[in-house]
């Protein structure tokens, strides 16, 4: 993987899109380079937190060199707090493009969010030239879905059965009666695990991001290592780094 530099990024505008939930758009030279499914680690200006925090890509304007992400504020006096006082014109210290993307395959695919891991779907949607059956899962209240929805057709299913199907992503997807050739997802690892079996029963392709398990993004501090398969070269064990071989692996490469 080539090497990536730290860029100072420049805040285009920032707005609160739903309960802790921003959506901040930057002018970076990461743009150029990104692909869906990457991330970019962003830093804090705050010197106690030395390590950066990393946040999935969720849309990619490459011929105006500008990245959006949209990120959720985990609390008071967290880096992504910091990240929500931010405003245009601000300078932000970024690194990215980071990790690998997904392959983009001409198969009917399902793309599938659940909670933060929704936004990386946005960006993947609109480049794959492919069937797509987009289906998302949240607690309870919805963002993104309006913007999904002009990038293919979109099935929800929320915890407290206040929109779409009551239940999760895979109640939607049955309930639906949806199939497809490959899936693409990202979220929360309990999801990831049901999409692995689900994926294994209907022998179908499936790549998930496990983005949600990283903490520096820049493999420093071996918090989102994985259990794979194969065995790493370097160390001779069967881990993987999330931050540094995925976020994306192939369902089977990896035990969730």
């Amino acid at each position: 993987m080539e090497k990536r530099e730290k860029e100072r990024a420049v805040v285009v505008s920032q707005e609160k899109i739903a309960t802790d939930i921003y959506s901040l758009w930057l002018r970076a030279e990461a743009a150029v380079s990104a692909k869906a499914g990457q991330f970019i680690s962003m830093y804090t200006n705050d010197s106690g937190k030395l390590l950066p925090r990393p946040i999935s890509i969720c849309e990619i304007d490459k011929e105006n060199k500008q990245l959006r992400v949209v990120y959720r504020v985990t609390g008071e006096n967290t880096g992504t707090e910091q990240f929500s006082k931010l405003v245009s014109g601000d300078e932000i210290e970024i690194l990215g493009p980071l990790g690998n993307g997904f392959p983009l395959k001409e198969k009917k695919a399902f793309l599938i969010g659940g909670g933060i891991g929704i936004p990386p779907m946005l960006e993947l949607a609109k480049q794959l030239d492919a069937e797509k059956q987009i289906v998302v899962g949240y607690r309870d209240e919805l963002f993104l879905t309006e913007e999904l929805s002009e990038n293919g057709k979109v099935y929800v299913a929320t915890e407290d059965g206040s929109a779409g199907t009551k239940g999760n992503v895979l109640d939607a997807i049955r309930e639906n009666g949806l199939t497809a050739d490959i899936i693409y997802a990202c979220g929360p690892t309990p999801m990831l695990r049901a999409l692995k079996t689900y994926a294994e029963e209907n022998n179908i392709e499936c790549y998930i991001s496990m983005e949600e398990r990283m903490a520096c993004g820049i493999g420093a501090c071996l918090a989102c290592v994985c259990k794979s398969k194969e065995k790493d070269h370097h160390t001779n064990v069967h881990n993987k780094r999330i931050c540094k071989d995925g976020p994306v692996f192939l369902a089977t490469e990896v035990d969730l």
